[in-house]
């Protein structure tokens, strides 16, 4: 044995024959799941950019006031431009996890895939999965106090005659797409952080902005801010409007109001005929919130003095006048100078005409409709959590953060 010994140790060439019988195995092994993390590693980082974009893009769909099937489609759409293969896709808004967790203004998509093993199929037999996620961040720039919403209608933010408006800490936003999107003329004067739309804008009459050199232009859109805002359920109705005090519930005729009235905190579904608040009347009410629907016109006349400010909680929280979102009847308000319409006055598909010298208690009125016509003087800021009011964003900028 000890001479067999020694005759191995003196033949070098069949101690490398040897040697390399048995490492070449352990090279190729090395090799081969060298190879195979590469190829993993490669999937991920594809697998994120996807997630990226898809994150991206979706933010973009959300602050353009896109629902979640679009949404959900939009980031589907761009993973899978990006790379991603059919597995698992889920868009989250707020983000379930992370740093921005519960972030209303951050959007999460988390992607997953299942990879295939080569080599080391010999000793695995489950699939490698892949899994990435990626957050975006809707950053407030600007807020806006008037905001008209149609994508499509000249002059959809108009100032004319002798309207002398001052927006304190807060712009003016259109939505449309025309070379006339916003129109100030004639012997108005507006004041306001910015001038901001999506078309371009006429400016003929006294305009300052105090927070822009000039106005922005070509902007991407606002999202409507209270599209998350549900439409009241029934309450007890009511066929008149007699008495000095009135009870929130259903008005089934329609609203005309005339002389001296309280309407007690609550809310007020307006159907059947129209709401119209009289000449010479006096019309006060606090925690209101005030539903149009069914054809209501509303108006206000000239001469009435109205006080009325919305819930300060709760889900109607801030909201003052609330339009069907299906209706396309004109509203007019107007008033004396001691009148208050302290809330956001909320028209999505209707035209506003703001003709009154009068805002909101501490300058809080918020007006948003399919166009905005302001022929009246007030002053109207933008720092309203005070009385339950949401801000607005007028421009967004969207971030990748996570």
């Amino acid at each position: 044995m000890n001479k067999w010994s020694r005759f191995l140790l003196r033949e070098t060439k069949g101690n490398i024959a040897i040697v390399t019988a048995l490492t070449v195995p352990l090279l190729a092994a090395g090799a081969g799941f060298g190879v195979e993390t590469a190829f993993w590693y490669h999937k991920d980082v594809e697998l994120q950019q996807a997630a990226d974009k898809a994150a991206y893009t979706a933010a973009l769909e959300k602050r353009a006031g896109a629902n979640s099937s679009k949404i959900l489609n939009t980031a589907t759409y761009i993973a899978t431009e990006n790379g991603y293969q059919p597995g698992t896709l889920a868009v989250h808004y707020p983000p379930t996890a992370g740093a921005y967790a519960g972030d209303p203004k951050a959007i999460e998509v988390q992607l997953s895939i299942q990879l295939p093993r080569y080599f080391t199929s010999f000793f695995f037999d489950d699939m490698v999965t892949e899994r990435v996620r990626a957050v975006a961040l809707m950053q407030t720039a600007a807020n806006a106090c008037l905001l008209a919403l149609s994508t499509t209608m000249s002059h959809a933010a108009r100032f004319s005659g002798s309207a002398n408006l001052n927006l304190a800490g807060c712009t003016v936003m259109s939505n449309s797409m025309t070379s006339d999107s916003v129109l100030v003329q004639g012997s108005a004067a507006l004041t306001a952080d910015c001038i901001i739309a999506v078309g371009n804008v006429e400016l003929n009459a006294d305009t300052t902005m105090t927070e822009c050199p000039g106005a922005v232009t070509n902007a991407p859109p606002a999202a409507d801010p209270f599209a998350d805002i549900p439409v009241p359920t029934s309450g007890t109705t009511y066929t008149s409007t007699g008495g000095a005090v009135l009870q929130p519930g259903h008005y089934t005729n329609g609203m005309s109001l005339s002389g001296t009235k309280t309407l007690s905190p609550g809310v007020y579904i307006v159907s059947g005929g129209n709401f119209r608040i009289n000449a010479n009347a006096n019309i006060s009410g606090s925690g209101v919130t005030i539903y149009f629907t069914a054809g209501t016109s509303v108006s206000i006349n000239g001469t009435a003095t109205v006080n009325l400010s919305a819930p300060t909680s709760g889900t109607y929280s801030g909201m003052l006048f609330f339009g069907d979102r299906s209706a396309t009847d004109g509203v007019t308000l107007n008033g004396t100078a001691d009148s208050r319409l302290t809330g956001a006055v909320y028209f999505a598909n209707q035209d506003i005409n703001y003709l009154g010298n009068f805002s909101g208690n501490g300058g809080c009125t918020q007006v948003v409709g399919r166009t905005v016509e302001w022929s009246g003087s007030a002053a109207i800021n933008q720092d309203c959590t005070a009385y339950g009011m949401r801000t607005i964003p007028a421009t967004q900028l969207v971030k990748l953060v996570e």
